[in-house]
């Protein structure tokens, strides 16, 4: 009997000092690339040379571009978060983004797989399904009278710290040498505009309607200073989570106000694993289907799909339309997509629709102090505004963040760089929401006034 024992004994003590399985199973699960086990990222990449130098091609439909993306996504943010200093300051986003963009400018990244990222992200529009899954779940976590709350207090800090932004960068620019109105339409309204799509394209129509300029030349303009603003609102982001961590008392983590009971625990620690695969899928399901009404409200009323979406989802939490249990499935695929499919979403975001020419020209001395001078003044603001009034400075300042941001993929990258995707909801109020009453005030101005603030005189 004693004999037997010490075999077993030692059959075990075997499998545990062996390199395999244990050993490599110790591998899989200690070295990783992001999320991605070392040997398994080691392999993805030989996947993805492999077939790009045998056939000269990369199929871009998911499964191929899952693999694509996740790999180069993960490699790029985990080369960010190694950088010394800037590694802890949003480096990691700012270099899944703009990394595969000076990559794609340069013709270091193989043509196979700049088309097939390309193809697949305009084809499937992921972005769509990451931002309503982020809104969703980001909204089915809140307390209620915390989400009632905090979307009404959220427009103080945000008006006060567009007020003040706009003030400043219109005063460094004229201290500058450059004329106010030139300064305000040029550099200060594109970086509050809410993005691309809903604010640098909307401007350069408009601006091509009444200063009679060619759209392309309006654009050309606007895009650059759009994307630097954004840049610096990553920055902004990152300094802002340092700071954070540093003084805990100033941040809610993901949060802009106390709750009832003051609980801070944050959505990462409340959010319960569940083994049923159909509670998640339900999650799923409900996010899309949300987006889906999005959809319907843009076409019928004009609003922007992923703001109908969010109030679509603020109805259906605060009348319990959906259970405990497709709440937590909700949470859960919230934390999925946040911990699996951020740094994949700003590769393709790169390597698809960040111009690298673009940024690189709008690195003029003026505009960087003007930029500058607008977010930092705009962000900090929306920091002892919203300390004033109750809120947790360090979250609301981020959302101010945002409000200089790349419309849906700088909320992205700034919310990832601040490790508060949870303030998902109120980056998309300030950016689509703010962002749309700035291009269209500023542009009803401009019509109106225009022989007296023309920015081109």
């Amino acid at each position: 009997m004693d004999s037997s024992n010490k075999t077993s004994d030692k059959t075990v003590l075997d499998q545990n000092t062996s390199f395999w399985p244990t050993g490599w199973w110790r591998i899989l699960d200690n070295y990783k690339v992001g999320i991605i086990p070392l040997p398994f990222f080691i392999f993805a990449g030989l996947l993805i040379f492999t077939e790009v130098f045998q056939s000269n091609n990369l199929p871009s439909d998911i499964v191929v571009m899952v693999v694509t993306c996740a790999f180069f996504g993960f490699l790029c943010g985990e080369f960010g978060k190694r950088l010394p200093l800037v590694g802890k300051m949003g480096a990691a986003a700012i270099c899944a983004t703009f990394i595969p963009s000076a990559l794609v400018y340069y013709e270091i990244l193989p043509k196979p797989i700049i088309t097939a990222t390309k193809s697949f992200y305009t084809s499937t529009h992921i972005l769509y399904l990451y931002i309503c899954c982020i809104i969703v779940g980001s909204i089915m976590s809140m307390d209620r009278n915390t989400l009632i709350k905090g979307f009404l207090k959220i427009f103080g800090p945000m008006l006060c710290g567009e007020i003040v932004g706009m003030i400043t960068g219109v005063l460094v620019g004229t201290l500058l040498g450059l004329s106010p109105s030139y300064t305000f339409f040029f550099l200060v309204l594109p970086i509050m505009a809410g993005g691309v799509g809903e604010g640098a394209i909307p401007l350069s129509m408009g601006y091509a309607s009444i200063l009679n300029m060619q759209q392309g030349d309006a654009l050309g303009q606007v895009l650059p200073i759009v994307m630097l603003g954004g840049l610096t609102g990553i920055l902004c982001a990152g300094v802002l989570n340092r700071i954070g961590k540093k003084y805990p008392h100033l941040t809610g983590n993901g949060k802009i106000l106390p709750t009832a009971d003051g609980n801070n625990v944050s959505l990462h620690a409340k959010i319960e694993a569940t083994n049923d695969v159909t509670t998640f899928a339900s999650g799923v399901l409900l996010a899309t289907m949300l987006y889906m009404v999005g959809m319907i409200l843009h076409k019928l009323i004009g609003l922007p799909a992923p703001i109908g979406m969010l109030f679509a989802a603020i109805l259906v939490k605060l009348t319990s339309a959906v259970s405990p249990k497709v709440l937590s499935g909700s949470q859960v695929v919230y934390k999925f997509f946040q911990t699996s499919v951020t740094y994949p979403i700003l590769f393709a975001v790169g390597v698809s629709i960040t111009p690298w020419q673009k940024i690189i020209d709008a690195f003029t001395i003026n505009n960087i102090i003007v930029i500058l001078s607008t977010v930092i003044s705009l962000v900090t603001t929306g920091f002892f505004v919203s300390k004033k009034m109750g809120m947790y400075p360090i979250d609301a300042a981020v959302i101010s963040c945002c409000q200089s941001g790349q419309g849906g993929t700088g909320d992205v990258a700034i919310l990832t760089a601040a490790e508060r995707m949870e303030l998902m909801p109120f980056a998309q109020i300030a950016t689509r929401i703010g962002g749309a009453i700035n291009v269209s005030l500023s542009l009803l101005i401009l019509g109106n006034f225009l022989s007296y603030i023309n920015p081109l005189s």
